[in-house]
């Protein structure tokens, strides 16, 4: 699979079902040339929040674990993992920790910026930088919680997948967005080396395969670690950090799917109102 980023007007038509009307269509040229001319005025926000950042203002304190977990369009898949939180008994808009962003890759862009495709910078793309979409949770400073919180996010992770035509093992959910900025990814402090690890493999009750990674970097135009059916690149989020998303992305409606507007309306603003998520000096674009 090449690593050419495709053009906004394929990124529309396979991320924006839900919208894929014939009057998006002819305004997502201008919808693009607005982004571009509010870029100057917009992207003066600061910048990218690393996870450890986001976990702090989760819980007050820099030393929260957090893993990320990454398998196509994350707007679908921040619900399931908020779900899970709250299932868990994370009721408050304090406690909710799942939010999406970036990681996987390497690089970062001009002053750390990771951006989706509308900022109006290439060099910001996060894509392009390496990175993949993913969403980022909190564990507990308990070692015996956390292990058992971690255990259901990662539960909650392989039952995003499907079986993949002609028995070549399993699928995401949306596999028609493709290409390593969409690639199946876990990220977890120390690696295929943290304890977390062996609860990765317990849960994968699908049978994929786990694969190390060390970051997406593109070489003679090619990623070194892809999109691959019935893979997913498990590698340190220690040394491959998370970036929070823009605000627009946050508690989005999934791809073909309303959700409720208790989860993209209300719970956003509650999230917001804590400071979890906020400006992060990529263009906001409101979609």
């Amino acid at each position: 699979m090449t690593a050419v980023v495709r053009p906004t007007t394929q990124l529309l038509a396979s991320r924006n079902d839900q919208h894929a009307t014939d009057s998006q269509q002819q305004h997502a040229g201008s919808m693009i040339a607005a982004a571009a001319l509010a870029a100057a005025v917009l992207c003066s926000s600061p910048n990218m929040a690393m996870a450890t950042e986001d976990a702090a203002a989760t819980t007050g304190s820099a030393a929260v674990p957090t893993a990320y977990f990454g398998n196509g369009c994350f707007w679908g898949r921040q619900k399931d993992f908020v779900d899970t939180e709250l299932r868990l008994g994370r009721t408050s808009p304090a406690d909710i920790s799942a939010l999406v962003g970036y990681a996987g890759g390497k690089a970062t862009g001009p002053d750390g910026k990771v951006c989706y495709y509308y900022n109006g910078d290439p060099r910001t793309i996060y894509e392009r930088l390496g990175h993949a979409e993913v969403v980022q949770v909190a564990l507990s400073q308990q070692q015996q919680d956390a292990q058992q919180e971690f255990q259901a996010f990662a539960e909650t992770y392989f039952k995003q997948f499907q079986q993949a035509p002609r028995g070549r093992g399993m699928m995401r959910l949306d596999p028609q967005d493709a290409g390593p900025g969409y690639r199946n990814v876990v990220g977890l402090p120390g690696g295929v080396s943290s304890p977390y690890y062996k609860l990765l493999q317990a849960a994968n009750v699908n049978g994929m395969e786990l694969r190390e990674g060390k970051g997406n970097v593109y070489e003679r135009g090619q990623p070194v670690e892809g999109d691959e059916i019935n893979v997913v690149w498990v590698v340190d989020s220690d040394e491959l950090p998370f970036y929070r998303a823009e605000v627009y992305h946050q508690f989005h409606n999934g791809l073909g799917k309303a959700f409720s507007p208790a989860y993209t309306r209300d719970l956003k603003q509650a999230v917001l109102s804590t400071g979890k998520i906020a400006p992060t000096g990529c263009l906001e674009v409101p979609f």
